[in-house]
């Protein structure tokens, strides 16, 4: 993929060239050690009399290296922090459920922990960039500790404003852990990975996110699990996991891993959106995460947890087992709904098959985005992704939900409440979108490191996922809204008609779906084109300089190109050749020819001498030549 325009704008500024971001940084040695270390089978292949075996490392060898350090401290941090991002959502949700609470204000509940990831990331952004990832790691792990602590002390004496409040406030201290933990999480990966390498970048951060994802789902089905037991043994075994990853993030991490190499990031800066690409691909995030927060998040456990609606409120008992299926029987021995606010006609499980089902779907989720590479986009040929990939699979997207808005508002099975079809057909929705999504999400994981400045990381991925929160406060607010209200009311022992609440729900996740999708059009980045395996081209690559000979560069792009190579060093290599640019002069080391489907066309001293009108076997192997950076080339190509 041919590098974004706005990356190569910053390369022409000289915020982003390849030396300068080594020179300029504070871990110099560090910067260095990690692009060899990591890249090491990649320089192998510049220097063929080495063999390549001698370069390749076990996983152990790796880990324990200088270079790949701080992704292994991050990462395990990031993870074990996931599990208890996972069991807060289900410890909170499935207590106020039980506690009476409607949909609408549990929604109200994770307000705070929602909109402060919108400004956490915003100032982690300025606070990676100032203080590097180590203080915004530790500061996250420190204040999630704090939400468990707060939420021991949930009274459940208390009246409805009062305990909205205090959790609402409690779980602000959470959605700002999440934010700010998960800023190292990402953006680590791009620090430990070479600029040529977008492939293994993008596998490298489809297996972070997507391993991240099954840890949370993992942290659901704890949640819930734990809760059976009691809600005081739930948030102390969360609490424990926390604690347990506090010292590697505080003592085995450069406090300067991170920043900013030319300069501090300022709040200025935060709000100045020269980075087309990425705006446009936060914009598109806000709407992919609504599609899916619009109903999973607070409608579906809701409606799993609802009974039937029938027999509630006329029905005659004794005991809560005479009643239908998570009903309980009433003060006037009459069936009653355990939370009238919650609705009727789900499938009435216990919170533990709540929690599994959850953590299933995002365990599922997680482990198709960390394969995503390997088994969707690589053997469609779209690996590394750009924008046509997304506006292919965010179409897509829009299907599962389409069909469940369908089924549940028309289907004989939900009209009639056949519980094993309503089963049955919750299961195939959910796990379709699961898939889906979690592709979705790879695509976008890669994207937005992809896109963002190297040298400014913190910040371009802080305003991403500002994005990212705005999305999910705005599905879980609004999902909220129409679960309570979408619906006929059967009274105070029922509640609303759950089935009518979700049907809404899916519809306005659908719709997002497909805003997601079509605000990706206006992304610059559809030169590799799209194919559909290797038969299928569903658009043809764009015409470039990789594609036509070097001698029939037009004048003025040489001029211009050659002004670029002055004011930013480059670096290539290939399977067949090595080109350096240094000090004005470009090195040639050994022959080959143009690789058209590497991400950066290269070239060798044959073409470079073809072009300078010199006979190539006249060329040594460390003669200089005066000739423009290809990237130049590359920028000032006409469209």
């Amino acid at each position: 993929m041919i590098a974004s325009q706005e990356q190569e704008q910053k390369e022409d500024d000289g915020e982003f060239g390849l030396a300068d971001d080594i020179n300029d940084s504070p871990l110099k040695e560090d910067a260095t050690a990690q692009r060899q270390d990591f890249g090491s089978s990649f320089d192998a292949m510049a220097v063929p009399s080495e063999p390549v075996e001698e370069k390749k490392e076990s996983f152990m060898q790796a880990a324990s290296s200088k270079a790949l350090r701080p992704f292994v401290i991050i990462s395990s941090s990031y993870l074990l922090f996931t599990i208890t991002d996972g069991a807060i959502r289900m410890i909170v949700l499935l207590h106020a459920y039980n506690e009476n609470f409607s949909a609408l204000e549990v929604s109200i509940m994770f307000t705070l922990y929602e909109l402060a990831g919108v400004f956490t990331n915003l100032a982690a952004g300025v606070m990676g960039a100032r203080w590097g990832i180590k203080f915004t790691l530790v500061s996250g792990l420190m204040l999630q500790l704090i939400a468990f602590g707060l939420l021991f002390a949930w009274n459940d004496e208390w009246n409805k404003q009062q305990a909205i409040i205090y959790v609402t406030f409690a779980q602000m201290f959470a959605g700002i852990a999440k934010d700010l933990t998960k800023l190292g999480g990402k953006t680590v990966t791009k620090l430990v990975t070479p600029d040529e390498q977008d492939t293994k970048l993008f596998k490298l951060v489809s297996l972070i996110t997507g391993w991240k994802n099954s840890l949370k789902g993992v942290g659901y089905f704890l949640g819930s699990a734990l809760l059976q037991v009691s809600y005081e043994v739930a948030l102390a075994s969360m609490m424990g996991l926390v604690l347990l990853a506090m010292p590697w993030a505080i003592f085995g991490l450069d406090r300067n891993l991170g920043t900013a190499k030319k300069k501090n990031a300022s709040w200025s800066e935060i709000f100045v959106f020269d980075n087309r690409n990425l705006n446009w691909l936060s914009f598109a995030r806000l709407f992919l995460f609504a599609s899916r927060d619009f109903w999973f998040e607070v409608p579906l456990p809701f409606f799993l947890r609802s009974p039937s609606c029938e027999g509630l409120g006329t029905d005659v008992c004794i005991v809560d087992e005479d009643c239908t299926r998570s009903a309980i029987c009433g003060a006037d021995n009459i069936c009653a709904n355990i939370n009238s606010g919650g609705g009727c006609g789900g499938l009435g499980v216990e919170r533990v098959i709540v929690g599994a089902f959850l953590g299933g779907y995002i365990i599922l989720y997680g482990q198709v985005q960390s394969w995503t590479p390997q088994l969707v986009t690589g053997p469609l040929d779209q690996t590394p992704p750009n924008k046509l990939t997304e506006i292919l699979w965010g179409y897509i997207n829009c299907l599962p939900t389409l069909v469940a808005w369908l089924v549940v508002s028309w289907g004989p099975s939900f009209r009639d409440y056949n519980l094993n079809a309503m089963t049955v057909w919750i299961i195939v929705i959910v796990v379709t979108f699961a898939v889906i999504f979690a592709i979705n999400s790879s695509i976008h994981s890669y994207l937005v490191v992809n896109y963002a400045s190297k040298d400014k990381l913190a910040v371009s991925v802080g305003l991403y996922y500002m994005s990212n929160a705005v999305g999910r406060l705005f599905g879980t607010l609004g999902s909220g809204i129409l679960y309570t209200y979408v619906g006929e009311d059967f009274g105070d022992a029922a509640g609303s008609d759950a089935v009518a609440g979700l049907a809404a729900c899916f519809l306005a996740g659908t719709i997002c779906s497909f805003m997601a999708a079509s605000l990706t059009f206006p992304i610059k980045d559809n030169k590799s084109g799209l194919k559909c395996g290797p038969c299928c081209t569903i658009v043809a690559a764009e015409d470039g300089p990789g594609d036509v000979e070097l001698e029939n560069v037009p004048v003025e792009v040489d001029t211009a190109a050659c002004k670029h190579c002055h004011e930013s060093p480059c670096v290539w290599k290939s399977n067949e050749a090595t080109v350096v640019k240094e000090n004005d002069k470009v090195f040639s080391v050994g022959e080959g020819k143009m690789n058209k489907r590497s991400n950066r066309r290269y070239f060798a001293k044959r073409q470079m001498a073809t072009i300078l009108g010199l006979d190539p076997a006249s060329i040594g192997k460390e003669e200089k030549l005066t000739y423009c950076c290809h990237e130049g080339i590359l920028k000032h190509w006409p469209n």
